[in-house]
């Protein structure tokens, strides 16, 4: 049986470059994972609202998606970067935990403070901020390359 990890994501419809880019890594998968996406849509914004209100209820929204027993990695900013090697021992360990594994990102104002708590770690694709979709196939294609280091595919060349 294939553990799944699966990406939760704040924001609107993506366009389908974003789309197919996350799809592409996500059905090369195989030797026991699974990827999968959630989307969580945006909470409105209006000028009587503050963005503070608008991040908590997409936080509420994201911990609402989650299975209760997930072990749940945000990526933030403030997080660790880890190199593929790393990530893809922390693939392996994941692997063996026997629960869902979340990945959480962030709206436009980021994720809630319950999100960040929520998490058991913190990863950071980098030190810029990325767009949204760009960062789905980031991990998506980062994901698939761990998994091939792990798995002993010759995709990942270091």
């Amino acid at each position: 049986m294939a553990f799944k990890v699966r990406l939760v994501a704040v924001s609107n419809r993506q366009p389908e470059w974003v789309r197919s880019g996350f799809d592409e890594y996500a059905k090369r998968l195989r030797g026991g994972i699974r990827l999968e996406l959630r989307e969580i849509g945006l909470a409105k914004r209006s000028r009587a609202g503050s963005a503070a209100q608008a991040k908590a209820q997409e936080g509420q929204r994201v911990l609402a998606a989650l299975p209760q027993a997930a072990h749940v990695v945000s990526l933030n900013e403030q997080g660790k970067q880890w190199t593929t090697a790393e990530l893809a021992t922390k693939l392996e360990g994941w692997s063996a935990l026997g629960t869902p594994i979340c990945l959480l990102i962030g709206g436009p104002d980021g994720l809630a403070k319950d999100c960040l708590e929520r998490a058991n770690e913190h990863w950071a694709l980098s030190r810029l901020t990325l767009p949204h979709g760009l960062a789905r196939i980031i991990v998506a294609e980062a994901i698939y390359r761990g998994w091939s280091l792990v798995q002993g595919h010759p995709y990942h060349r270091a």
